[in-house]
């Protein structure tokens, strides 16, 4: 679809309108943007509403201060809506997505004439399960219920947090409509395992059959989805979504013109919503706890029924696959090189190039065929009883039975189909044709030890995503732009293009900055006497911190440990009382509130924080003047994902520390970097103090990708 006049007209009226609305000056950075993204849509072919161009992606490195949010929204709204798509905007946190409901979106609305609508979308876990909580009213007022206990399939003899009262309250609070059932609006917040009692996921919500489907806070929510024109969500609901087949919570891929913000998570999280793993004792617990409800459910289904020949075939299935767990157990047990010392009580073994010890790849093809006869048998009975809540069919099991163990069952099957992905991408072939073209799969074991028990947990994950996400979103999405201040590494999109799987075809942006940094801010490489990899290194760290520090309001610390960032906070907090912070000390929110409340009242604050607060917290103008990078952030050299990429490009012959490590490390640190400026009233400045990056080759790169910042470096 060619961009029509008329578009091009509401595109540039509406970005008009705004800035004269918020009396702001137009920026240059914004303005190349917007006409990338609108460019790049416009160029999409179709047919009757199918995409016909080749698949390809919109991607656009665009630094703090260009207003990329209200860039991607005037571009992308009007073309959305004369193509009648859905547009789906996806945050990685929680704190951009509210942004961009409670304050982006309706902002546009106020000061453009573009009149459009939006709903937040959430996965089923973010909701509450009125079944479920009725039923856990119901069990504790009973002790041993008639019906068995959802609750039974929590850990068990732990003492439960949420108490009646607490649950009593939930309860008023949405028959009051005082509250709307998600669990983010809750006045507090709810613990995980409070908030697992209340909630439920596809496997075990009966949806249209059961006694609160009218007044279902999920599908609630869900109603406005296929009436607006724009859907925020999150990577994580996009990516389960995805695994879903697509169209199952959100728009059909085919539907949509998806924009991911703080795209360059992307990867990462496909990873981890593609990753299996079972641990072994406790999936041997899990199944005494299916005998157990097994045993309870038996009396309400008659004798020779399918249900009752079923439950017989799940508790034979059961067995098998328990039997065969143990033996798994026992071999890595005692065939595995487990190395533990006095600090850490877990010990984790990775194989290389995925390859199992062939006792051990027995054994797991046998648990995908125990495994798998159990996830049969599971979600015979689930059908069993759903078929009954179908009121126009006779059935052998009564509806009040049905709706009492429906959920339950859901609950085991969702389980076992959980281990049945680990055994299956244990059991797959990785010596195939392609073994050259992509990784294998990372596969590795990690024991852990407490006071009273042990257990072993088998893990599997893809290397790379960029199959995963071709296959699944890329090749059938209708559009899709990916933006953040960090797409590029060292330069260069190669790094992203080959995590992500982008399209051949796509478009790459990197947006120039209105920032001047070279005004701005410095960046300065003290003279320090031991380099990070040096044992006297956290010493140092201690001594010349306060000198670092010394005149500043407002530093942030960032480590790359958290044992070295305690380490230093205990050593130094003594001789500087009420001046260190922590992220540790107390929630995020409550860490940054207290930092401001310091500055505010003109005191001196210095917080310490390590990986997740070099990305993402905002302290602009005078919250922050200095930031301090203790060691660069390259990555934990024990990650088995990491290593298993690191393998494979070795064996291709390329050099990993420069092609995996230093562009990742090279991420990291303008993420870290970008704390400084917020504004472009801003200045500070940033202070090095890992003399690697002038002493080592790779640090000139590392350097060089950081902003213009004028240098201050002691020879």
């Amino acid at each position: 679809m060619a961009l029509s006049e008329e578009i091009k007209q509401k595109i540039q009226q509406s970005y008009r309108e705004v800035l004269a609305g918020k009396d702001v000056r137009a920026r240059y950075g914004q303005r190349l943007m917007i006409a990338e993204i609108a460019r790049y849509m416009g160029d999409i072919t179709e047919n009757d509403g199918q995409r016909t161009s080749a698949p390809a992606a919109c991607v656009v490195e665009a630094g703090t201060g260009t207003g990329k949010t209200l860039a991607y929204l005037i571009a992308a709204i009007p073309v959305a809506r004369a193509l009648n798509k859905t547009l789906v905007i996806s945050t990685a946190t929680v704190a951009l997505q509210d942004q961009i409901v409670l304050k982006d979106l309706p902002d546009l609305k106020t000061h453009s004439k573009m009149n459009f609508s939006w709903t937040l979308a959430k996965g089923r876990g973010r909701y509450l399960c009125m079944s479920r909580l009725e039923s856990r009213l119901h069990d504790e007022g009973n002790g041993d219920s008639d019906t068995m206990p959802l609750f039974l399939l929590d850990t068990p003899g732990t003492e439960e947090p949420g108490t009646r009262a607490f649950f009593e309250e939930m309860l008023a609070s949405y028959g009051s409509r005082k509250w709307d059932g998600d669990r983010d609006h809750w006045p507090e917040q709810i613990p995980d395992d409070v908030w697992r009692q209340v909630t439920t996921d596809h496997r075990q919500c009966t949806n249209r059959h059961c006694s609160y489907f009218d007044s279902c806070a999920f599908f609630d929510a869900r109603k406005d989805l296929d009436e607006v024109d724009i859907v925020v969500a999150n990577h994580d609901l996009v990516l389960a979504d995805l695994a879903l087949g697509g169209g199952a919570i959100l728009p059909e891929p085919e539907n949509a013109l998806f924009i991911f913000d703080e795209a360059h998570h992307l990867p990462d999280k496909a990873l981890n919503h593609f990753a299996a793993s079972v641990p072994l004792n406790s999936t041997r617990q899990w199944l005494k706890q299916l005998s157990q409800a097994l045993v309870k459910m038996q009396p309400y289904l008659a004798a020779g029924t399918q249900g009752a020949k079923t439950i017989d075939r799940i508790s034979n299935a059961s067995r098998d696959v328990d039997l065969v767990l143990g033996r798994v157990y026992e071999e890595a047990e005692h065939n595995t090189g487990w190395e533990f010392n006095d600090e850490r009580r877990s010990a984790q073994w990775r194989y290389p190039e995925g390859e199992l010890p062939e006792a051990l790849a027995e054994l797991a093809a046998e648990s995908r065929l125990a495994t798998a006869n159990l996830v049969r048998h599971l979600g015979a009975l689930a059908d069993e009883l759903q078929g009954a809540f179908d009121e126009r069919k006779q059935h052998d099991i009564d509806r009040d039975t049905a709706e009492a163990w429906f959920p339950v069952i859901g609950a085991f099957h969702s389980r076992s189909e959980d281990q049945l992905r680990l055994w299956t991408a244990w059991t797959e072939q990785v010596d195939g044709p392609d073994k050259s073209k992509s990784p294998p799969p990372a596969r590795w074991s990690v024991r852990q030890r407490w006071d009273h028990a042990e257990d072993i947990t088998l893990f599997s994950s893809p290397v790379l995503a960029d199959s995963l996400l071709y296959s699944r979103l890329w090749s059938r999405a209708y559009g899709a732009v990916l933006t953040s201040a960090t797409l590029t590494a060292l330069g260069s999109f190669d790094r992203l293009q080959s995590r992500a799987g982008l399209p051949a075809g796509s478009r790459m942006m990197v947006v120039p900055s209105s920032f001047r940094y070279s005004e701005k801010a410095t960046v300065e490489v003290p003279s320090m006497t031991c380099m990070p990899t040096d044992d006297g290194f956290s010493d140092e760290l201690i001594k010349r911190l306060p000198g670092v520090w010394a005149g500043e309001t407002a530093t942030l610390v960032l480590f790359t440990s958290r044992r070295q960032m305690h380490q230093v906070r205990d050593a130094l907090a003594p001789e500087y009382p009420d001046l260190i912070i922590t992220q540790d000390d107390m929630s995020r929110g409550e860490v940054l509130r207290q930092h401001r409340v310091c500055i505010d009242e003109g005191r001196a604050s210095v917080l310490f924080g390590v990986a997740s607060f070099a990305e993402g917290i905002d302290l602009p103008g005078k919250y922050l003047h200095h930031v301090v990078i203790t060691r660069l952030p390259f990555s934990v050299p024990d990650d088995p994902i990491e290593a298993g990429l690191a393998e494979w490009v070795t064996q291709r012959g390329g050099n990993p520390f420069m092609e995996i490590t230093v562009p990742g490390a090279s991420i990291k640190l303008v993420q870290a970097v970008g704390r400084l400026l917020r504004t472009e009233e801003d200045t500070g400045r940033v202070t090095i103090l890992d003399r690697r990056i002038i002493a080592r080759r790779y640090g000139q790169l590392l350097l060089d990708a950081l902003p213009p910042f004028r240098r201050i470096i002691a020879r």
